[in-house]
């Protein structure tokens, strides 16, 4: 006689669990991770495996607004709710460590940011905007 064990919950799942003030204390480490992440990825500072970083976008903005924009809640948007984006940053930080949380940032969020930017960069050289 076999036992199913339960399927693990997803990073959504188990944020979707946290009580609100849980939450907002996983978004604010998220934050600061992804901050981490971004002002490291601009500077262009050597990253350990897996995943090495794509070079930051050589574009008409300054690394202080291609920060601001990959941290922004604009941004972060574009996956859901801001709070919970930066909540699952901050929880697969808190259990699986910094670089874990750098390699979900760069899978899942970096890819559309390069996208906005290239757009970006796109309009501009035809004069739209």
């Amino acid at each position: 006689m076999s036992v199913d064990s339960p399927c693990p919950l997803t990073l959504k799942q188990q944020v979707a669990q946290l009580d609100e003030g849980s939450r907002r204390d996983k978004a604010w480490l998220g934050d600061a991770v992804l901050s981490l992440f971004a002002r490291q990825w601009l500077l262009g500072l050597p990253q350990k495996e897996p995943l090495p970083f794509p070079s930051p976008p050589n574009c008409d903005l300054t690394r202080t607004e291609l920060f601001t924009w990959i941290t922004s809640n604009q941004f972060l948007s574009a996956f859901g709710d801001p709070t919970r984006v930066e909540a699952e940053i901050g929880l697969l930080y808190e259990n699986e460590g910094l670089q874990a949380a750098f390699v979900h940032i760069q899978e899942h969020l970096l890819p559309l940011f390069l996208k906005q930017v290239n757009n970006r960069s796109k309009a501009l050289r035809t004069g739209r905007r």
